[in-house]
Formats: C-alpha cells, structure tokens, sequence
C-alpha cells in the first residue's frame, strides 16, 4: 500500500492554502476549519497492481470501462474529492460517502440510508468495492442507470438523497476555487461540467478495488479455487468447496474471482412481490422481483443485507438459502427443484463453514487505504 504523504496546508479561520507539486495553491474560501489534505503526487489509481489471476480467464472482457473515461490518476483523484465532498447536496451535509463508507466496504450499516433533509431512502445502499467488474455494466439494485457514469449523478439530483440540479451543483462547484485546480489537472481545462463531474466520480469509484483478501492470498498460492487453500482452515476450505458445488450453487450467481453477478436474479425473498425490482423499470412481468446480484467481496462488512437491508446477519442469509426461499412466478431456478424450491439440507457445520468462508473474502488492506479515504480534514 502506497504510504499517504501530506502535502503542506496552512489552516486559517477563513481560508486554506495549499501546496503539493500537482496541486498547487489549492485555496478554500469556507469559513469552516476545513483542509483538504492531497498528497504531493497523485496516488496511483490508472494502474493498480492487480495478481495475474484477478484478471485472467473467467474475468477477460467483464471490465465496463468505456473507451472515453479510461481511469486517470488526476481524474481519479477528482472524482475522490467529489465523492467525500458535502457540497454535492443542497444543505451541505450528504456526501456520496455519507451512504458509500470505505471501513464498511463503501456500502450503509444502516438500513436505509439518511437524505440530505433527512428522508429515508428507498433500499439499502449496495457497496461499491469492484464495481467496475459488472458485465452488463448496469447499476442500482433495479439496474435502472445503464452505464456507471449516468448513475453518479443520479443521487444528486434525487429530492431524498442530495437534492440538487445538475446547474446548480455546476455552479456551486464553479464557486470553490480548488475544483478549477483539480478539473483542469484531470481534463486539461477549468470548465466544470456535469458530464465531468459523473466522469471523475465514475473513475474512482472503478478504481476502488478489493484483491488483497485472505482469499486472493489462498488463490495466489494454490493458483486453482477449487483446491483446498494453503492458508485456510479446514472449516474455510469446506465452505469454499460448499460455495462452488452443486449443492449449494452460490458460484453459479457470485461468479469469477469477483463474486459477482452477471444478470438480475428473483432470490425468493417474498412469495407475493411487493418491490417490483428491475420488472418496475423495463415493464416486463418476468423481470418482477428481480434485483442485481452484488459482489460478495467484503461482505462480512457490508451489513445489513439484500436490496431492502431485511437481514441484519450472514446468518440469517445463510438461512434464508437453506430453508427461506419463497416460491413465487419469477423464482430464480437456481433455487428450483421441479416445481418445488430447493431446501439446501445444510448442517450447522456446514452453515458455519460457508460464513467462515465468506469472512475470507474480508480485505483489510482495502478499507484502510488512504488512496479511498476523506480526503477533507474538519
């Protein structure tokens, strides 16, 4: 992990001045006590030393980067200010990392997340670690932005969330004499837009990736996830092998070294659809009740869980596979046997093996690196 160097602030009442090599003179005219703290270079974001598995076989191709916004050190590094930074909301106290907490793999310990005005949002707020490694690129739990960069400018403009207008957060930004600075370092000009602004947000938001867990260390050594791992117990490598077999099919959704899904799945949550899920936005009645398929990176953090946050446990989701599934119209067949759904029969040993399995996919190293933190000191 690269070490966060300070650059030189010097902390008035009034205003903050800053001088590191890349950004110079970065001023704050706030009358609050607040520093942005950049480090004299940039950190690395374009070009993160991924292990050669992370990206080989199943994960070739399943990168949504488009071709116009490819990851950008001063690019990034923008869009991390704009990401910590509370003036994206009208009052000036939501941030997106308000909902997106790096220490709880950028997703919301809390249920439902806190607006601006302090509304309640409508579904749990998903993490955001290895988004870049969705195949269909789609985002939300409804999948209803189609690219990463229309959905970070989506909160921003919702009346619960952020509450502003694209104008208006255009101008605002326009008014903070350190985002001349930091869109001209990362586009070559001053012109604040909100098409820059959804691309900066988007390039570090793909930059936030979790490789470094006890489980990429057992696949760097053993280089094949259906071996028993060095560096796992046995409880460990039994809930791993439970993960991928048959039995359990929990690969058949979570794929790759990623865990992620490839499309909208119905997981048997409600016998009688409530939510209408990705069939709300396309309109068609076989989509109903279907939702995104999140990473399982990180997950022992990511609490509480499903689109609606109903589960408060790895536990009580371990269970709702074994034994809760709900029969209904668009049920998953994954979770069929016939006409019937699917009981897993999982012991206890076993449940414990999964959850002990599924804590591998922990990365410490990841929810303390500086390069994803506040950059903004109060």
């Amino acid at each position: 992990m690269k070490k966060y160097i300070p650059s030189l602030c010097l902390v008035l009442i009034i205003s903050i001045s800053c001088s590191t090599d890349d950004y110079t003179d970065i001023p704050s005219t706030s009358t609050e006590f607040i520093t942005l703290n950049l480090p004299t270079s940039p950190f690395n974001y374009a070009d993160i030393p991924l292990p050669d598995f992370f990206l080989n076989n199943e994960l070739q191709g399943e990168d949504n980067t488009p071709n116009n916004n490819v990851i950008t050190d001063h690019g990034a590094t923008l869009g991390r200010v704009l990401f910590y930074d509370n003036k994206l909301s009208l009052n000036n106290t939501i941030s997106c990392a308000s909902c997106h907490i790096q220490e709880n793999g950028f997703s919301d310990p809390r249920q439902f997340s806190v607006g601006f005005d302090g509304g309640l949002t409508a579904r749990n707020s998903m993490g955001l670690s290895n988004a870049k490694f969705y195949d269909n690129g789609r985002f939300f739990w409804d999948e209803r932005a189609p690219t990463l960069e229309i959905q970070t400018l989506m909160p921003i403009q919702d009346l619960v969330e952020m509450g502003m207008t694209l104008p208006e957060l255009e101008t605002k930004l326009a008014n903070e004499e350190y985002y001349t600075i930091l869109f001209k370092n990362a586009f070559g000009d001053e012109t604040i837009t909100s098409e820059r602004i959804a691309l900066a947000l988007s390039q570090f938001i793909r930059s936030i990736v979790s490789y470094q867990s006890k489980f990429d260390n057992g696949l760097a050594q053993s280089q094949n996830i259906n071996s028993d791992f060095p560096n796992f117990t046995d409880s460990e490598n039994s809930g791993k092998t439970l993960f991928m077999s048959n039995q359990t099919r929990c690969f058949d959704c979570h794929a790759t070294n990623v865990f992620v899904g490839d499309n909208a799945r119905n997981n048997g949550l409600d016998a009688t659809i409530t939510d209408l899920g990705v069939g709300g936005i396309t309109g068609n009645n076989n989509d109903l009740g279907e939702f995104k398929v999140p990473s399982l990176r990180n997950i022992a953090l990511t609490a509480p869980y499903m689109h609606d946050g109903r589960f408060g446990t790895l536990e009580q989701v371990i269970e709702h596979y074994n034994s809760g599934v709900q029969n209904n119209p668009n049920l998953d067949n994954r979770l069929t046997q016939g006409n019937n759904v699917r009981r897993l029969n999982l012991s206890e040993d076993d449940k414990q093996a999964l959850i002990d399995f599924l804590n591998t996919l922990t990365d410490e190293e990841f929810i303390r690196d500086e390069k994803y933190a506040n950059p903004f000191i109060y």
